[in-house]
């Protein structure tokens, strides 16, 4: 008995305690929920949108909960993850601190963590390790847990990350250990961090509006110059206590995909009998995955390419000259894509490519002349066949890695299969077409496209994407 308790103990004594409640936010549990859901009740969620990540201050509730909740109202997905990432407010070190020594408390009960994935980041990592003492006594994580408790209850699973390097080269090298995980759906981190500290109200909602508008710009050069700008100038104490947390942040969005939007600004002295001297600037900032699309006009363009290059390329033996000065931006951006050719309903050619380095109106029209003349499964398009020739294009997504078929939503998403030198994939229509689940369609693309075994799946790596047909 005395071993088994032994061993025990040392799993309960490292679970990280409260360290604010009764301060930050209510220590009796029946206060704090009740308190959670008024806030999350008087908050209104932004337009439903793909989310990777939010912005959210973490002061004591009597000042920040109205502005956090406007940012925790819009999450209604369940998450394999929930990354917490807070700049540590008492220590200085290099790289980041994860917590990796047990479960978060609130009075709302215990936070698990995913501590296979915490102890993974230290020991795969040399800018990642576990400081006790930067964790004891931080709020900035802790205060996101009840909104997080109250919306999850049950399957919640958290990585807390405390910042405490200042070296923007560190952080740019943090943000790419944590790109992937950023990248993934399974994921969504929470960024943690007031904005300018202890200015009067009015110079609050001035300054404040210069860091959310350089946030907003995805320029992380131009936050930094505002950051050292303020230091400088003295304009404030900071103008974002997270601001290393934010700028990893900013880092890891560069891809235009990533959108940010601003969900609610206030400060302190917006708190009813508040003072205005000396204020604390909270905002709640959504990023979100911007959906890819064509416009009409940019799949007229595309169609008009294709058509008149197969044109072109069976009649007179000859590659479509192109003038893309008016072409749209997204045209003359590299997407991948599919170029297919029926034939009285039956497939007679199909070619394409994931990652080019041509604009999408050049690969559209490579595409084109390969499927008409470089499908090995059947002879080159004839003149007297261009008639009967119908073509359909498919724009690709970028590729993402996939850790589940979970993740796979039959009728959107497209696989592709890889393991060693081979590889294969199916468009998004092929599995509603054959009435397919995931499991199904990744073993049939398995062996038929890329010459595995239907098992050997589980060995590979699998990818999804999405496809605009037309």
């Amino acid at each position: 008995m005395i071993k088994v308790l032994f061993l025990v103990l040392p799993l309960l004594l490292f679970a990280r305690e409260a360290a604010v409640s009764g301060v930050f936010y209510p220590l009796n549990k029946q206060q704090l929920q009740n308190d959670v859901h008024t806030y999350l009740g008087g908050a209104t969620p932004s337009e439903k949108t793909h989310n990777k990540a939010f912005i959210v201050p973490h002061a004591g509730y009597k000042y920040s909960a109205n502005v956090a909740s406007k940012a925790y109202i819009n999450l209604k997905k369940n998450y394999k993850n929930i990354f917490i990432i807070a700049s540590s407010h008492h220590y200085t070190y290099s790289g980041a601190s994860v917590y990796t020594k047990g479960d978060y408390k609130t009075p709302l009960g215990k936070v698990a963590l995913n501590l296979e994935l915490a102890k993974k980041l230290v020991r795969e990592n040399a800018l990642f390790s576990y400081k006790e003492k930067a964790h004891k006594k931080e709020h900035s994580i802790e205060v996101q847990l009840p909104f997080l408790q109250t919306l999850y209850q049950k399957g919640l699973k958290i990585v807390p990350i405390l910042i405490g390097t200042k070296s923007t080269k560190e952080i740019h090298t943090i943000a790419k250990i944590l790109q992937p995980y950023f990248q993934s759906d399974e994921n969504l981190f929470i960024i943690s961090s007031d904005f300018s500290h202890y200015p009067n109200y009015e110079r609050a909602n001035y300054l404040d509006k210069q860091t959310i508008d350089t946030i907003l710009s995805k320029r992380p050069s131009a936050f930094v110059d505002l950051l050292i700008q303020n230091d400088n100038d003295k304009k404030a104490d900071t103008l974002a206590c997270g601001w290393s947390s934010v700028l990893m942040l900013m880092y890891m969005t560069q891809n235009p995909k990533y959108q940010y939007e601003l969900l609610k600004y206030a400060n302190s002295g917006d708190v009813l009998g508040s003072s205005k001297k000396r204020v604390v600037g909270y905002g709640a900032i959504k990023v979100y995955e911007k959906p890819f699309y064509l416009s009409k006009n940019e799949k007229r363009i595309l169609k008009e390419i294709a058509k008149n290059t197969l044109y072109e390329a069976v009649l007179n033996a000859k590659v479509l000259s192109l003038d893309s000065r008016d072409f749209p931006a997204k045209l003359k951006t590299p997407y991948g894509a599919f170029v297919t050719l029926y034939k009285n309903e039956k497939l007679r050619g199909c070619i394409g490519t994931f990652e080019p380095k041509e604009p999408l109106y050049k690969v559209i029209q490579q595409m084109s002349i390969s499927s008409a003349f470089h499908d090995t499964r059947f002879q080159p398009v004839s003149k007297e066949e261009l008639s009967q020739i119908r073509i359909k294009l498919s724009v690709l997504t970028p590729r993402k890695k996939i850790t589940s078929l979970d993740e796979i939503v039959i009728s959107k998403h497209g696989v592709y299969l890889q393991k060693g030198s081979k590889n294969g994939t199916y468009l998004p229509h092929v599995a509603t077409q054959m009435g397919w689940d995931a499991k199904t369609f990744v073993q049939s693309c398995a062996q038929n496209k890329a010459g595995l075994d239907k098992h050997e799946y589980k060995d590979a790596e699998v990818f999804i994407y999405e496809s605009i047909e037309f």
